[in-house]
């Protein structure tokens, strides 16, 4: 799971396994597999790091262990 920012301001966590797809629409909309949409404020490139880094560690946890 990764942390993204609504933009009141308030955070929640997001299942990157739920990502269907990211669009800047100009804000960062984020399109779950459900059929949810969050707009969020960080950008689709940051989002896209986030759930490599997020992925990478997981595999670095299930080497080490």
């Amino acid at each position: 799971m990764i942390t993204v920012t609504h933009l009141d301001g308030s955070s929640a966590f997001v299942n990157i396994d739920l990502i269907e797809r990211i669009e800047r629409t100009p804000d960062t909309l984020i399109v779950l597999a459900n059929g949810n949409q969050l707009i969020v404020q960080e950008s689709p490139e940051e989002l896209v790091e986030r759930a490599r880094l997020f992925k990478r560690g997981l595999f670095v946890e299930e080497a080490a262990g």
